[in-house]
């Protein structure tokens, strides 16, 4: 199973899953269509499926047009606002494509249909794969859009929590250094935060991606996985962990936030899809 990272838009990232024996592949979150066909191209590829892990435009907007060039090319997802859905998929449901195996992971918050991909190929030594879209990031997670920070909260510590410790994440975004820095805030004294913020700064500035990181890992220095630890608590004012993790999210919302960022509302209509038809598909 070869894992093909492919960085679009802004600081999106969708996948190419490949069975190696038999070319046959999978697109996560196929947001690029032309992108995507050229690296299906490159590999020698043959495009089965795309899973999509929620509807929002940066992640869903390549659906329709790879729909048409591919008629019998199955769309997985559990939102019906997902463009040109095919299969609705319902939590811990089992899809197989030849030896590679699929576990849907249903973790509404960001949006209320929102769905993990959790990855693994039957007699292979590698580590399984976890596609988390805009529920877990590298360092953080994503925002309550149509959700709570009790759905988040069960979303991380249950669903997420519950895969092995060795599961690769390759997530929705590029965020880690923004992701770390807020983290270094929270736990100034974390030796695991310092080493992976210098890290993940190396790789920016290398134009290197800072995926795959590991749940192992993630545990060590993402606060939103360390509700439960006396610093993050100290940091939020809370005990309580739900309370921990919706603190933590209005203030990571509020963190040094990018002076070219778009307004509030600007950032809605992006998230909505309002100005995808005026946005050139590359």
């Amino acid at each position: 199973m070869k894992v093909k990272v492919i960085s679009i838009l802004e600081d999106n990232y969708m996948y190419l899953v490949i069975e190696e024996s038999t070319k046959e592949a999978v697109a996560v979150d196929a947001a690029a269509p032309k992108r995507l066909l050229e690296i299906i191209r490159k590999e020698g590829a043959a495009l089965k499926a795309i899973l999509t892990t929620h509807h929002h435009w940066d992640h869903a907007r390549g659906n329709e047009e790879l729909a048409k060039l591919y008629p019998d090319l199955r769309v997985y997802g559990a939102d019906e606002r997902i463009g040109a859905l095919t299969n609705k998929v319902t939590h811990n449901e089992v899809l197989k494509f030849g030896d590679i195996n699929v576990r849907c992971l249903f973790t509404p918050c960001h949006t209320s249909g929102h769905t993990c991909y959790f990855m693994w190929e039957d007699n292979s030594p590698d580590a399984p794969a976890l596609f988390s879209g805009d529920t877990l990031f590298v360092g953080g997670c994503g925002r309550f859009f149509e959700g709570t920070a009790e759905q988040m909260y069960k979303n991380l510590t249950d669903v997420l929590a519950a895969l092995p410790e060795e599961t690769k994440v390759f997530c929705g975004h590029e965020c880690a250094v923004r992701n770390l820095k807020f983290a270094s805030k929270v736990e100034p004294e974390n030796e695991n935060v310092k080493k992976k913020l210098a890290w993940a700064k190396r790789r920016d500035d290398e134009d290197l991606p800072a995926v795959p990181s590991t749940l192992q890992e993630e545990f060590q220095y993402n606060p939103f996985l360390r509700v439960s630890e006396e610093a993050v608590q100290k940091f939020t004012g809370k005990t309580d962990p739900v309370d921990v993790l919706r603190a933590l999210r209005t203030e990571k919302d509020n963190f040094k936030k990018p002076k070219e960022r778009l307004n509030p509302q600007a950032m809605l209509a992006f998230e909505w899809g309002l100005f995808s038809p005026f946005l050139e598909k590359k």
